[in-house]
């Protein structure tokens, strides 16, 4: 389950973060601004990375607790 928002959180990010560059650089008209959405975009990205690099799946850990 961990993995699959980290992988939501990644794809958002990394779309949101393409965007907001793209509408600072004036390239895109966007209804938000532009610095606010590259922003947000960095941080889903790099929480998106960081989960999937560090966090185990709950389905692992649960399945490590009934073998044991």
């Amino acid at each position: 389950m961990i993995k699959i928002l980290a992988m939501i959180m990644l794809i958002g990010g990394a779309i949101a973060l393409v965007m907001g560059v793209l509408g600072i650089f004036g390239s895109v008209a966007l209804m938000l601004s532009p610095w606010a959405l590259t922003i947000l975009g960095f941080v889903f990205f790099v929480a998106g990375i960081s989960m999937l690099k560090y966090r185990k799946d709950t389905d692992e850990v649960q399945a490590k607790s009934q073998n044991s």
